[in-house]
């Protein structure tokens, strides 16, 4: 499975054909952003990086713009997914989870999600779309129903549950934390003014009078992917990873590890460890700069190995082109009575690490 995402689902060929999704959703945010700057109003920035991922990744996925109802049957889904369970913890008193309703919730969220991704299928089944989409220029969806008519898997059974399965996975692992990236990354700016005059010097010096920022450009910005690997050591968008399972016994630290035993990975608790970072509660990006760092385990937002997210490319270039091209086109306060200090970093359960409070912020026009 992790396969066909990477050859045919997120190759970097396959990436670049999105290009255009992601510049039309960036420019509509841009717009928006614009109207409330002329009327000298806050924007919940914490909302319109939500809905930039939902649209990206859904327009990505499935070709078209996500309804309401579809928000809602990811809230409800986050909702199911990270509450307690007696089982997870005591196998004999499952039956309290039955009690308590949370099966019964649970089994109607994935119902529902699952009738959703059924239209969605029936709606790409249609017989003059399936023959006229090639695999390079269709959504992830197209892709992988022609994978699943053509035989193109012939390793595995490669059915409908495999794909509604990978749908679920691309959508929650890619909207859920560019977002997050994109609200800490502005929350961190928001409470380090130089850090942000620093970096909008670095992309407006750069792009000058084109109006935009490019993907193009981003490569040239190395204080950007700094302050973007700073935000992520700070505020891991998965603070424990995907969970993993041993295969074998082994021995860690003096404890003796059974096969099949869940391991979480902390890397939060690794981002933040004072014998691997100096300052580790400081937001410094420039330790990224002329480093290795990123590349060693002491910092973990994407994984490591074989196993680490296959979405990363992706992922960071939705997060890196949104945050350049909101600091160039404007300047940013906070509303008239809160200072700096109010700024609140409060994370909210779930399973990527989203903040508690919404980050309300001025912007202002620049004047290119």
């Amino acid at each position: 499975m992790r396969k066909i995402t990477t050859i045919h689902l997120l190759s970097p060929k396959k990436v670049q054909s999105f290009r255009p999704i992601r510049e039309d959703e960036i420019s509509r945010m841009i717009s928006k952003i614009r109207e409330a700057s002329d009327e000298n109003r806050a924007v919940n920035m914490s909302e319109m990086a939500v809905s930039l991922g939902i649209n990206l990744i859904c327009k990505i996925a499935f070709g078209k713009e996500c309804s309401r109802r579809f928000d809602e049957l990811l809230e409800e889904v986050q909702a199911v997914a990270v509450a307690f369970y007696m089982s997870d913890y005591f196998m004999a008193f499952g039956w309290v989870d039955k009690l308590t309703g949370m099966i019964g919730r649970l089994d109607s969220a994935v119902k529902k999600m699952d009738s959703f991704y059924q239209e969605l299928i029936d709606e790409h089944l249609d017989r003059k779309r399936v023959k006229e989409v090639e695999e390079e220029d269709g959504d992830v969806l197209d892709v992988l129903i022609q994978l699943k008519m053509q035989h193109k898997i012939p390793s595995i059974d490669f059915g409908w549950d495999n794909i509604k399965a990978m749908l679920m996975d691309i959508f929650i692992a890619g909207a859920e934390t560019s977002s997050s990236v994109i609200i800490w990354t502005m929350t961190a700016l928001m409470k380090s003014p130089n850090i942000m005059e620093k970096l909008q010097n670095e992309i407006r010096s750069l792009i000058g009078k084109k109006g935009r920022v490019y993907e193009d450009d981003l490569p040239k910005l190395e204080y950007l992917r700094a302050v973007v690997n700073e935000s992520m050591r700070l505020y891991p968008p998965g603070p424990l990873l995907v969970p993993r399972q041993t295969i074998e016994r082994c021995t860690l630290e003096g404890y003796q590890i059974q096969p099949k035993t869940m391991v979480f990975v902390n890397a939060w608790a690794i981002a933040r460890d004072p014998e691997y970072w100096e300052n580790p509660d400081k937001f410094v990006p420039e330790r990224f700069l002329n480093s290795v760092k990123g590349k060693d385990f002491e910092f973990l937002p994407f994984g490591a190995g074989r196993r680490m997210c296959p979405g990363m490319a992706m992922g960071l270039l939705n997060v890196e082109l949104t945050l350049a091209n909101l600091l160039y086109n404007f300047d940013w306060g906070l509303p008239i009575g809160v200072q700096v200090d109010d700024v609140d970093t409060t994370p909210s359960p779930g399973l990527a690490m989203q903040k508690k409070t919404p980050l309300l912020v001025v912007p202002k026009n620049y004047d290119v």
